[in-house]
């Protein structure tokens, strides 16, 4: 009875009309693009730079050298803002160097989270430095930026190696520290964070993780 059913019904079927076949090429490539999105979702961002990192430390101290001879606040935030733009370059070269070097792509699903959770509080920061230099408050912007900074290495640091929420969260103690301490004390801290904890940090990450 059974294969009589299985004839009635291959007649009752249009001309031309066939059930669908599965290839097992299409199989295997469908297998593929599961693993590949599940791998992506579950890895971490490995292209932080360290030797980047410490040499983003670098400029860091240079700056903090160079703006506490300033003899006005405009000059000041001056040599902190050239400061800071050529550091991103510096991150952002490296950054791209160890991930091609690694072969994991910054377009990545990870990178891409990686750049959101970091970007976000660096744009505040960016808003926040307008507003503080609008209002004449150069002494708040040191603890302004090491916090806001320290919280986009913190939340970026959700989808990498765990040193680098470390690194996060040690920016961010040294800025609760610069709203604490006299605000003299406000260049100081940021040559310890953005010079000696980038370096410092820098240098364990590339030893201990790839350069």
């Amino acid at each position: 009875m059974a294969p009589a059913r299985a004839t009635l019904h291959a007649m009752a079927m249009p001309a031309g009309k066939r059930p669908p076949v599965t290839s097992v090429a299409e199989h295997a490539e469908n297998n593929l693009q599961f693993i590949r999105r599940t791998m992506e979702r579950s890895s971490t961002f490995t292209a932080v730079p360290g030797l980047g990192g410490a040499g983003m430390g670098a400029i860091g101290l240079a700056a903090a050298a160079l703006a506490s001879v300033q003899l006005s606040p405009e000059r000041w935030l001056g040599i902190w803002l050239l400061a800071a733009a050529v550091a991103v370059c510096i991150g952002v070269a490296t950054m791209w160097r160890k991930a091609a070097r690694s072969g994991a792509p910054l377009t990545g699903a990870v990178g891409r989270r990686f750049a959101l959770g970091t970007a976000a509080p660096l744009v505040a920061g960016a808003a926040v430095t307008y507003a503080l230099w609008r209002a004449g408050e150069y002494a708040v912007m040191p603890s302004a930026w090491l916090l806001l900074y320290g919280a986009g290495v913190v939340t970026g640091g959700m989808f990498s190696a765990p040193i680098v929420r470390t690194t996060g969260a040690c920016f961010m103690a040294a800025g609760i520290a610069a709203v604490l301490t006299p605000p003299e004390w406000g260049n100081g801290w940021l040559a310890l964070g953005f010079g000696g904890l980038h370096i410092g940090f820098g240098i364990h990450i590339a030893r201990h993780h790839g350069g």
